[in-house]
């Protein structure tokens, strides 16, 4: 096996958070948009709205060594996690007035 040197992986780096941006920007975004709309008017998340939160936590723990790598994007993870900790409590919150 043969060892990647540091500027391959970078590159490589770069473009894997391209792609990840993208996904959010026309994705995700508009997704969690759609979701905080509707928790913010009383309704509950629906499965696959909690699919959607489900994998985007796990997507969000493989990134960690992306993240390491080049912390110049760590603001914008924290930002993007808030958003969506911002969803569910909401979610959580009107689940406790539905009852």
């Amino acid at each position: 096996m043969s060892k990647i040197d540091d500027e391959t992986l970078s590159r490589r780096d770069m473009g894997v958070i391209m792609a990840l941006l993208e996904r959010f920007n026309k994705q995700r975004l508009p997704r969690a948009k759609a979701m905080q709309e509707k928790v913010d008017s009383g309704e509950l998340l629906d499965d696959l709205d909690l699919a959607l939160i489900r994998q985007v936590l796990l997507d969000a723990d493989q990134m960690a060594g992306l993240i390491n790598r080049h912390p110049e994007y760590r603001e914008i993870r924290v930002k993007v996690m808030l958003m969506w900790t911002q969803i569910i409590e909401k979610d959580v919150e009107n689940r406790k007035t539905d009852k």
